[in-house]
């Protein structure tokens, strides 16, 4: 897997190249086919047999990089791969912060392949990693984060989504005293920032999609921090479908070691537009375009944030 982290760097870094002559032009479609299309053809060409187990859809929904799919050479190891292209598209489409390319991989069987459904996730860093219950309020979660922390609660920062059904929660973690950081897209980029102690974010708290609930575990995994979830079918047609998954109890707390059974695991992700841990792509006046990436995988803490200078390369 070791020998793996420089290709599948390779992967968000083109996704990301191609998805930026798209930024703030309003045509989210073309944005994501941009960065679908150059993250497949990478992948294609790593020493793997890879199974999309979390992409753009089933195969009738997504022409490419569709759940299911095969990737890779044909030879080496057996992965699982989970991706997201062009996590934001209405950012890249806006010209918004916070847009990024990200892709995890594991061990085959490794990754929870989670349907398209809503998922309540709570995340923190390795400090705080035995102290969060999803099952209890989040009040007390918060309460608990800040002791592990060592933080009066005033100086504490919860990252929420900006969502009508968080008002509740968010009102609940400001009555605390804590502090509540809003964001708009970007899930996966947020959860992590809980697991990086440089980023200012001390807990996360979200109702969001379940795909990348499973993406972002995989980084927390990887940075030793903690992530709960639990899966929110909202019809009885996506309960029965997690029971065809071998949830046979849809609604139970998922550990992180539930989401990703291994610590065998690769995650990366190259911005595409300034974020909360990434820089966006930018050129350099005689260099070219630069990337800015995160890589992690392997040990815990074991985390590279990469600036790449690509001579051949500009920002459309």
């Amino acid at each position: 897997m070791n020998q793996l982290m420089l290709d599948i760097l390779h992967v968000t870094q083109e996704a990301a190249l191609a998805a930026s002559p798209w930024v703030g032009r309003g045509r989210k479609m073309e944005a994501d086919d941009a960065a679908t299309t150059a993250m497949r053809r990478v992948l294609q060409l790593i020493p793997m047999v890879g199974t999309v187990v979390i992409g753009e859809g089933e195969l009738d929904e997504a022409p490419m990089l569709y759940i299911g799919e095969k990737l890779g050479t044909g030879s080496g190891p057996q992965l699982d791969i989970a991706v997201d292209p062009l996590e934001g598209t209405n950012l890249v489409a806006g010209g918004m912060d916070n847009s990024t390319a990200v892709i995890a991989l594991a061990p085959r069987g490794a990754l929870l392949h989670a349907p398209d459904m809503y998922m309540e996730k709570l995340a923190v860093g390795r400090t705080a990693a035995r102290f969060i219950d999803l099952e209890a309020p989040l009040v007390d979660n918060v309460i608990h984060t800040a002791r592990a922390l060592g933080k009066r609660m005033e100086n504490m920062t919860v990252m929420i989504q900006y969502r009508e059904r968080h008002q509740q929660a968010i009102e609940a973690v400001r009555a605390t005293g804590a502090r509540v950081r809003l964001f708009d897209d970007g899930d996966v980029t947020c959860a992590i920032a809980a697991a990086i102690e440089s980023s200012g974010i001390d807990l996360f708290y979200g109702i969001g999609g379940a795909p990348e609930g499973v993406i972002s575990a995989v980084a927390i995994q990887c940075l030793g921090g903690e992530m709960q979830a639990r899966l929110l079918p909202a019809t009885t047609f996506e309960h029965e479908r997690c029971v065809g998954m071998g949830l046979s109890d849809p609604n139970r707390v998922l550990t992180l070691r539930d989401m990703v059974a291994t610590e065998e695991c690769i995650f990366a992700a190259t911005g595409i537009t300034p974020g909360l841990l990434l820089n966006g792509i930018t050129t350099e006046s005689g260099l070219g375009a630069v990337t800015h990436s995160l890589l992690t995988g392997g040990q815990p803490n074991a985390v590279h944030f990469i600036r790449t200078v690509h001579s051949s390369r500009e920002v459309g």
